[in-house]
């Protein structure tokens, strides 16, 4: 039979075979941690007078809080939000006390949630807790943008506010879209809402301006974004001319080399002549005398001959509007 463990000192033992050996040291927390929650285990929830909004929240205005409370009294919470701790928060935004005051958490992405449990008389919300995300300032603000980011109800100003804020902390716009893994189009189309003058951007604001025209527009000289706005504002639609309904000398029109008439000439790939050897897919079937005969399915075709006819500032600007939200 083994003999037992002889005890020949407090914290120690000696095993059967002599050597002493020691549990690991419990870790002494300060009472400032105690006061601060550090070291303690987070409740999955807490009541609502626990949690403050962030102050820095990219949406200035939540929209759709009714809605939002609606489905939490019929289906609940569905996920947690996500919050760090008050003392992670005043670490690095210690003039915002009196705005977060006696509440535990700060939230970083479920401010709307928040507000809509307050309409809907919830109790309490699930929370994970996440002090990670308050390592610094921009981190804070970061986090936020990030849990918005994909969010049809963001205000298109107010990302590009947030993303402005990201490029003065990082410094360029090129690691602000590696951060938020975006490509430098995105993050510069965003940015050019705020090169519109103040009444353009109320435009966008109230919706009267659309958001893919206001940001094509911002990447236009001042001199030119209100004709481009008015121009966008009150567009000029065209008639449409009935299929089919042009003489049959028009119509035969194109096919005579010599007719001024015509219109431009379209390069020698796009006519079938003889030109850089391209191999050609134009659009079968197409029946239309207005849509020029070109390879539409071939990008490649039309990236070798913009970057041969077009500049590279006129390059951009069609990129972002290819781009540019439906």
């Amino acid at each position: 039979m083994t003999p037992p463990t002889q005890r020949v000192t407090r914290g120690f033992s000696i095993d059967d075979e002599g050597t002493e050996s020691s549990s690991a040291p419990r870790r002494i927390r300060t009472r400032q941690q105690i006061m601060a929650g550090e070291g303690k285990r987070p409740p999955a929830a807490v009541p609502l007078s626990d949690l403050a909004h962030n102050p820095f929240n990219p949406r200035e205005e939540l929209t759709d809080v009714e809605e939002t409370a609606e489905s939490l009294r019929e289906r609940g919470q569905l996920q947690p939000i996500a919050v760090v701790r008050t003392a992670a928060f005043l670490a690095v935004h210690a003039d915002q006390a009196e705005t977060i005051g006696d509440a535990a958490y700060v939230v970083i992405d479920g401010n709307r949630r928040l507000a809509a449990a307050r309409v809907a008389g919830l109790a309490e919300l699930r929370i994970d807790v996440n002090d990670g995300l308050a390592t610094s300032a921009e981190d804070i603000l970061e986090s936020a943008l990030i849990a918005n980011i994909h969010r049809v109800d963001v205000p298109a100003l107010d990302q590009a506010r947030s993303i402005q804020g990201l490029v003065a902390k990082h410094g360029s716009q090129g690691k602000v879209a590696r951060r938020l893994q975006k490509s430098e189009a995105w993050v510069s189309q965003r940015l050019a809402l705020l090169e519109l003058p103040a009444d353009l951007q109320a435009k966008v604001e109230s919706g009267d301006l659309p958001v893919k025209h206001a940001r094509r527009i911002g990447r236009l000289p001042a001199e030119q974004q209100h004709a481009e706005a008015d121009k966008a504002l009150n567009p000029v639609k065209t008639p449409r001319k009935p299929r089919g309904s042009a003489a049959p000398a028009e119509r035969g029109k194109s096919a005579d080399p010599g007719a001024a008439e015509s219109g431009p000439a379209l390069p020698a790939q796009a006519t079938g002549s003889a030109g850089d050897g391209d191999s050609l897919n134009p659009v079968k079937g197409a029946t239309d005398s207005s849509v020029p005969d070109l390879p539409w399915t071939d990008p490649s075709w039309f990236n070798r001959h913009l970057r041969k006819h077009m500049s590279g500032q006129h390059r951009d600007e069609l990129v972002l509007l290819l781009m540019a939200d439906e």
